[in-house]
């Protein structure tokens, strides 16, 4: 394995276990109340980071160029299990949400593994020169974007609709249609807005952060207490106050806002240099498969990676309005952690092919 791979595995290693550590911290108490057992959360969590972790290893050694060969296999597997998240009796329905589908032992996200399913359809059907092909592209964008906003989940939304794009772009697109394209998808953006009450809310919460705490603003409010306890240096591991149950989803898609709670800024911004790393890591990945194939789903790979990190820090930092989304590799949740670990494992193969 090359030095630059070692570097990213490590990274990647890294920045899991200090999730699982992070989880334990922000869960404990909830994880007491609510089942007796403190260690509940981070019991799970490490399940999926053995069960991530195999699949990083099996992965990095399985030749890429085979899922070519799976593609079709794979993205049809993947829209159907977003299809039985609105089945009755299968699909589990939680905070008014059907993201989910009860397998017994666990919960499944099949919108996560969307995500990595597409990649490898768009790389592989892009990786071949053809012409008049975006009816066909918009058309399949439409099926599973459609999918994934009914659940409802604009976040995956969001992500999965710029990894297409971008893997769109990568194969050589023409440029025109994007000036069409991305003005069209942001006035759509504005409909499913402006029409959906509790969006609404978000967005009228974020440009009035100084409403009150009895308002759709208080998870927002509760982020930047946190963010304000923690000042430079932080008040220490283990001694937040907003994860005894007063920010919302501190395990999941706030586990940021502990971190920077605990870990002050200072804390904060290793995190992020973190990410910088392992994404530009990525990137360079991308550019150096040896393949169309390769550089594509790499592509494709890093952007899912990077776009998700990108909106839950902007999210926790009210730099956009808030939606749920995982930050990869720290928050609790087993779906996203074991496609983020399988997605790593792709790009190391990808690496250790490439030039």
């Amino acid at each position: 394995m090359k030095k630059n791979d070692i570097s990213l595995l490590i990274s990647v290693v890294i920045l899991t276990f200090f999730g699982l550590f992070m989880i334990y911290d922000a869960s404990s108490f909830v994880a007491f109340r609510d089942f007796g057992d403190k260690y509940h959360y981070v019991k799970d969590q490490f399940i999926w980071i053995v069960l991530g972790l195999g699949a990083l290893t099996f992965f990095s050694f399985f030749d890429y160029h085979k899922l070519h060969a799976l593609a079709l296999p794979i993205l049809s597997g993947a829209l159907v299990l977003l299809i039985l998240v609105f089945v009755p009796g299968i699909g589990v329905n939680l905070l008014g949400a059907n993201r989910w589908i009860n397998l017994g032992a666990f919960l499944l996200q099949p919108a996560e593994f969307v995500k990595l399913a597409l990649a490898i359809y768009l790389a592989a059907w892009f990786s071949h020169k053809e012409k008049g092909r975006l009816p066909a592209f918009l058309l399949l964008m439409g099926l599973v974007l459609g999918l994934v906003i009914s659940e409802p989940d604009m976040g995956t939304t969001a992500v999965i609709l710029a990894e297409g794009l971008i893997i769109y772009f990568l194969s050589g697109a023409n440029i025109f249609y994007f000036s069409i394209i991305v003005p069209l998808l942001g006035f759509l953006g504005f409909l499913f807005v402006k029409f959906s009450s509790y969006r609404a809310e978000r967005l009228e919460s974020f440009l009035n952060i100084d409403s009150t705490l009895q308002s759709s603003s208080y998870h927002v409010k509760q982020i930047l207490i946190a963010f304000g306890s923690g000042g430079l240096l932080g008040v220490g591991l283990g001694n937040s106050l907003q994860k005894y149950a007063y920010l919302p989803e501190s395990t999941t898609d706030s586990i940021f806002a502990i971190v920077a709670e605990e870990l002050g800024f200072v804390g904060a911004v290793a995190l992020i240099l973190f990410f910088i790393f392992i994404i530009s890591r990525c990137f360079k990945i991308a550019v150096n498969a040896k393949d169309n194939f390769g550089k594509l789903l790499a592509g494709g790979i890093t952007t899912f990676i990077a776009i998700q990190t990108i909106i839950n820090l902007s999210a926790q930092t009210v730099l956009v309005p808030l939606t749920g989304i995982p930050l990869p590799f720290i928050s609790y949740g087993g779906s996203s952690l074991i496609v983020d670990l399988t997605a790593i494992g792709i790009l190391l193969n990808i690496s250790k092919q490439g030039s």
